[in-house]
């Protein structure tokens, strides 16, 4: 009996450290349970952690400090950068390639016309100027969407909104001395175009076609003024095929940041879709190959002998439009129409054939005489 009382004693001794282990877990397992809540579990098996920790801190810490005045000094060196980006420097090409087009009816040519010219040029460089810092300051939230219209220096926040309305002022009052200064009444091109991008900033680039169609007319005016100032009268086909061709550049713009970015970043783009574009691209490249055809047969101020080099140059006009459209619908490029048409290789030769052939259709008749 006295066994039987014994042997149930190391059965409950046996229980009873069963009891504790369910205790014993909360000190250390907590913190276990912590990092596998806090942390995923494929993060707990990447170096990078481990590699931090393992790092002397005064030896991570140290390049990192900068100088004392380091920050204000790079401040300074950067800002005036960033106020030249907001000019958008890079676009000013366009009016270098479209204002000297009215030189094409002009002849002879003098220091003059490349004078009154130049003159042209800058006008609508301060007034295209201009109209990006208002519209960057307009657009502002809506280019924080888009993935490139970001790192513009008013939606990054690297020029502040009081400087770009300093800028602004500055830039209105160099194109208000331009005005004064030129010919008289012969800057309402330069005007027609502000009241232009001043209704397009406000509310017309919302409007689908609307956008793209301002932004072409603006080009039609660049060529305007360059006419009044050099004192030549402007081809109706030379300035449908600028329209047409500055049109057909926008709305490649519009389908490539319809592919890039969505719709949420130009509320205009709902209006659009992506075969629409297409057939409005093409159709547009058409109209514009045609318009040239029919400015050289009819208007341009060539020699009887060059109809060889007239010939010649229109399938370069042709090579070129394909060839935009081969970046734009083939390699999904179009976004920076400056990009694509003085980057690319192949547009480059091209375009420097046409401008040879071009220019010796232009002197023949010069050097014949």
């Amino acid at each position: 009996m006295d066994i039987t009382r014994s042997s149930p004693a190391p059965v409950r001794v046996v229980a009873v450290p069963p009891e504790p282990e369910p205790a014993d877990p909360t000190a250390p397992p907590e913190p276990a349970d912590l990092a596998t809540l806090s942390e995923p579990a494929g993060l707990t098996t990447l170096p990078e952690p481990v590699g931090l920790t393992t790092l002397p801190e005064p030896a991570y810490a140290e390049p990192l400090a900068p100088a004392p005045g380091a920050g204000a000094r790079a401040r300074r060196r950067s800002r005036p950068r960033d106020l030249l980006a907001l000019l958008r420097p890079g676009q000013w090409v366009k009016n270098l390639a479209v204002v000297p087009l009215a030189l094409l009816d002009t002849h002879p040519w003098g220091a003059a016309a490349f004078l009154r010219t130049g003159w042209a040029v800058l006008g609508f460089t301060l007034a295209s100027a201009l109209v990006y810092v208002v519209n960057d300051l307009a657009d502002r939230e809506r280019d924080r969407l888009h993935p490139v219209k970001r790192h513009r220096p008013i939606a990054s926040g690297r020029v502040s909104t009081a400087a770009a309305g300093v800028l602004t002022g500055v830039l209105a009052l160099s194109l208000t001395g331009w005005a004064v200064a030129g010919p008289a009444w012969q800057w309402w091109p330069t005007a027609l175009y502000l009241a232009l991008s001043l209704a397009y900033s406000q509310g017309l680039k919302h409007v689908p076609l609307v956008d793209a169609f301002i932004v072409a007319t603006g080009f039609v005016l660049r060529l305007v003024q360059g006419a009044l100032l050099v004192g030549a009268e402007v081809s109706e086909w030379l300035a449908l095929c600028v329209f047409s061709l500055c049109l057909m550049l926008a709305l490649g713009k519009r389908r490539h940041e319809m592919t890039a970015a969505g719709r949420a970043h130009r509320p205009a783009l709902s209006g659009y879709t992506l075969a629409f574009l297409d057939h409005l691209v093409v159709l547009v490249a058409v109209l514009t190959a045609v318009s040239y055809v029919l400015y050289l047969r009819d208007d341009a101020a060539l020699a009887a002998g060059a109809s060889l080099v007239t010939l010649l140059s229109a399938p370069c006009a042709v090579f070129g439009l394909a060839r935009y459209l081969q970046l734009l619908l083939v390699e999904q490029g179009g976004g920076n129409p400056v990009h694509v048409l003085f980057r690319d290789r192949a547009t480059l030769v091209n375009a420097a054939l046409w401008a040879a052939l071009v220019t010796l259709a232009l002197v023949l008749p010069h050097a014949s005489a």
